[in-house]
């Protein structure tokens, strides 16, 4: 079990895309800030993808632009091709995330292309990421099942990640994107990862779609993965893919570190206090489950509650 855990908050990106409502570009940078504000310094904060395709992040550009600069913060974004990858460059991306399904049909689905075409697009990407010194990482999207083919081998899962890693990525994120994942996988997957690639750094992406999202924390560490992604209030849910619902939520995961003895070096009651801040921006509850009861030692008023009579 690692001592420390990083943890990358996608609720800028993945926590917002989905969402018909357009969330005000005051808003995403101020939720950026705040989340700076409780230690946060690892973002995925947007993503250059068609804004026909997404409109949510239509807005990428000004985000980043809008966003407090703090030492060691890294606000990286995902780009689908090599258009998305020059116009993130531009615009002071840190990092660049590539990103294909570990199935064609949900590949297709999410960019409307074929893997195989995917992966040759991102030889573009690495290169000129390399020209610029701009870091890159790599994510597979249904890497613990896929909505529409079911189960997927390992192989592919691996075949992809060593693909990447070839390219030169830093990190690979293994993305659970239908709440597809459980522990015997997690555990899998993580480790047939590190054994193929040695110390390339391994991150998992979860979805609390069937409530097993901290289960598979567990079994990620127990596997050795020390960085996580997560979004505030459990936003999020892939728009490409059926029954897709909330990210991680990353208080939930903070909370449940901290118990387990890990530190993360963020503020708990800061990240409580920005997502009840963020239910009030967005007019509706999220799913979070810390952010309703507080942390385990909480105190609460006796006059909160009737005493038993009778």
């Amino acid at each position: 079990m690692p001592s420390t855990v990083e943890i990358v908050e996608v609720g800028p990106r993945d926590g917002l895309q989905a969402r018909p409502d357009f969330v005000a570009t005051r808003d995403k940078i101020a939720l950026i800030d705040r989340l700076a504000a409780a230690g946060l310094r690892h973002f995925e904060a947007s993503s250059f993808v068609s804004p026909r395709a997404v409109p949510q992040l239509a807005d990428a550009a000004e985000v980043l632009a809008g966003v407090t600069r703090h030492d060691g913060m890294t606000l990286s974004v995902l780009v689908p091709n090599l258009r998305g990858a020059e116009a993130a460059i531009a615009a002071r991306a840190d990092a660049l995330v590539m990103f294909a399904s570990a199935s064609e049909t949900h590949n297709i689905k999410n960019v409307n292309r074929s893997r195989a075409d995917s992966l040759a697009g991102f030889r573009d990407i690495a290169e000129v990421a390399r020209t610029r010194g701009v870091p890159l990482h790599g994510a597979i999207a249904t890497a613990f099942g896929c909505p529409f083919e079911g189960e997927v081998p390992v192989s592919e899962v691996v075949r992809i990640a060593c693909y990447y890693a070839d390219l030169g990525v830093r990190r690979i994120t293994l993305g659970d994107t239908t709440g597809m994942a459980t522990p015997r996988l997690v555990r899998e997957r993580v480790r047939a990862l590190r054994t193929q690639l040695l110390d390339l750094p391994v991150a998992l992406h979860f979805h609390n779609t069937r409530g097993m999202a901290l289960v598979n924390v567990a079994a990620g560490l127990e596997a050795g993965a020390a960085h996580f992604e997560s979004a505030i209030g459990g936003l999020g849910g892939c728009p490409f893919a059926p029954g897709a619902t909330g990210n991680l939520c990353t208080e939930d995961l903070v909370h449940f570190l901290h118990e387990e003895g890990i530190e993360t070096g963020l503020d708990l009651d800061a990240l409580i206090e920005t997502a009840r801040w963020f239910e009030g921006v967005l007019g509706a509850p999220l799913p979070g489950q810390v952010v309703r009861a507080g942390p385990r030692l909480a105190r609460r008023g006796t006059d909160e509650v009737a005493t038993a009579t009778g």
